[in-house]
């Protein structure tokens, strides 16, 4: 294969790259937001989910992957007597969605915590309940002070994407170490493929400084 049909193989995993990012993303901010509010839950719920957050903000994140690619392959293939074939893109968003959740729970704690405490108790005196409070009191002042570590958070999850190469994902960085072994050119495309994960990051944070300064518009003189 000519040279520009693996730059042409690249740029498709970049699509890869970028899918795996945002899929992991919603369901990733959806645990950070359980993770932050674990106080207001029962004891029996509450210790087990910090419990696996601890455990996910401890381990590295490769063994994350591999405990979920290889570790639940083999669990449900003795479950069920036969083997399960877990796909790896699917592996592959539930690990990085696990981890940035983890770690988007002690920014969303820190959100919370910014916010006037007095504000929710006025609330509640209001008649409201824990769940309204949070959706109509802390939620939208959090997420003002929760933009900046959620933005490094997503900076964060778009390089590691690269570790699904190693189960397989036809992401940019397997594509690129494709290519690199193919043509005996490895300076060229992993040069390459870095430069497409600065642009990534680059374009990332002219949308999160675009929603830093939409979040605090109302607070500027």
């Amino acid at each position: 294969m000519h040279i520009n049909g693996y730059i042409l193989q690249l740029f498709f995993g970049v699509w890869i790259t970028i899918k795996l990012a945002c899929c992991a993303l919603v369901p990733g901010l959806l645990l950070g937001l359980m993770g932050a509010t674990t106080h207001s839950w029962p004891a029996f719920l509450r210790y087990p989910f910090d419990a696996f957050i601890f455990i996910l903000r401890g381990i590295p994140e490769l063994l994350v992957l591999f405990f979920i690619y290889f570790g639940l392959t083999a669990a449900l293939s003795t479950l069920f007597h036969h083997y399960i074939d877990i796909n790896p893109f699917h592996a592959g968003v539930a690990a990085l969605a696990l981890l940035f959740g983890a770690y988007a729970s002690l920014v969303f704690q820190g959100a919370f915590a910014a916010i006037d405490r007095g504000q929710v108790e006025a609330g509640k005196a209001m008649g409201l309940s824990n769940w309204q409070c949070l959706v109509y009191i802390q939620l939208p002042q959090a997420w003002r002070h929760a933009i900046p570590g959620l933005g490094n958070l997503w900076l964060v999850l778009i390089k590691d994407t690269a570790i699904v190469s190693l189960i397989g994902v036809s992401d940019m960085m397997n594509q690129a170490k494709l290519a690199a072994s193919t043509t005996h050119q490895p300076f060229i495309f992993y040069l390459l493929a870095a430069f497409v994960y600065l642009l990534m990051t680059s374009f990332s944070q002219k949308i999160i400084n675009w929603f830093s300064l939409r979040s605090t518009r109302y607070l500027q003189s």
